[in-house]
């Protein structure tokens, strides 16, 4: 079973469909038994990175969410999902993450590797966009480097180790795309929106053990 948590934001009925088009069994509930019982966990998100970190907070799935890392169940940050795995976020204000993946969330035009001298691009990030994949994964079976998927957003993460940066995309400058540390997964697009290269992913999470 693959559990998405529900903490009250966001279409989860879309990502839900996405991984029942791909032949998941899957769950949306807020109930802590049930996700740290899972077989897999999807934290979705959309949104400023406060009020969902504030709505995880509020339901008390923040220790539910580490204990579900700690004991090695494959989980997935899908957006501000993804985001939300970082240590902080800074769009209006500053809010602490789930510290799962040390680094920080900033706007596109606060970015450390952002400079003066880049072509303006608007913002939000909002289309098709490439993968530069860095290195080999479960997740990433049959995606290839070069592949498209959809983005929305006008934050993205910044994390402290190249190494937790599984595949990177590039607008205006490079910023993580895909996430993983040892369980721990997460997508900046839209899987359910990115069709076929989107489902190969989900498909590929969902079969992770």
């Amino acid at each position: 079973m693959t559990t998405i948590i529900d903490y009250g934001i966001g279409n989860l009925r879309s990502i839900e469909k996405a991984f029942e088009a791909v032949g998941t069994d899957v769950v949306r509930t807020d109930d802590a038994d049930t996700i740290v019982q899972s077989d897999r966990v999807v934290l979705p998100g959309v949104g400023a990175f406060g009020a969902c970190m504030t709505e995880v907070a509020a339901r008390e799935l923040t220790p539910v969410v580490r204990e579900v890392v700690a004991q090695g169940t494959p989980f997935l940050g899908v957006c501000v999902g993804m985001q939300m795995l970082f240590s902080e976020g800074h769009e209006r204000g500053t809010y602490e993450g789930l510290d799962i993946l040390p680094g920080a969330v900033v706007h596109f035009n606060d970015a450390a590797n952002a400079t003066a001298d880049m072509p303006t691009h608007k913002v939000p990030h909002m289309g098709w966009n490439t993968l530069d994949v860095h290195r080999d994964s479960p997740l990433l079976a049959d995606i290839r480097p070069g592949d498209y998927v959809y983005f929305v957003h006008s934050y993205h993460a910044q994390a402290e180790h190249d190494a937790d940066v599984l595949a990177s995309a590039t607008y205006d400058h490079a910023f993580p795309a895909i996430v993983q540390r040892d369980n721990v997964f997460g997508v900046q697009f839209h899987p359910e929106k990115s069709h076929a290269v989107g489902l190969q992913l989900l498909k590929n999470f969902a079969a992770l053990n």
